[in-house]
């Protein structure tokens, strides 16, 4: 149950805090609060996904958890980096979407 709050509650976390971020930054987009949240937390898990295996392996394999049963400490920074990078560019590109689509 643990692994599974970490596989996808921390890129989605992640994802949204990035997704914050992103469209706080985008000053000439007006987004309401849900399409930041939904595409920010879709993004984390994107990213996360896309991030999480090749930060594991770059790790090696004591930092992936292989030793005495430990955290995957590859996996939860590659979720948290991912989900962050995700967030931030999926929610950038619907904002961008909204903008055109309102005139």
């Amino acid at each position: 149950m643990m692994d599974l709050l970490i596989q996808y509650g921390v890129p989605i976390i992640t994802g949204m805090i990035g997704g914050g971020a992103a469209s706080s930054a985008m000053k000439n987009v007006a987004m309401t609060m849900l399409p930041k949240l939904l595409s920010g937390g879709l993004g984390g898990l994107g990213g996360a996904a896309a991030l999480a295996g090749p930060l594991a392996g770059m790790l090696g394999g004591a930092a992936t958890g292989d030793a005495a049963g430990g955290m995957d400490i590859g996996g939860l920074l590659g979720g948290a980096v991912g989900g962050g990078a995700g967030g931030a560019i999926l929610t950038a590109v619907v904002g961008m979407v909204m903008s055109k689509m309102k005139g």
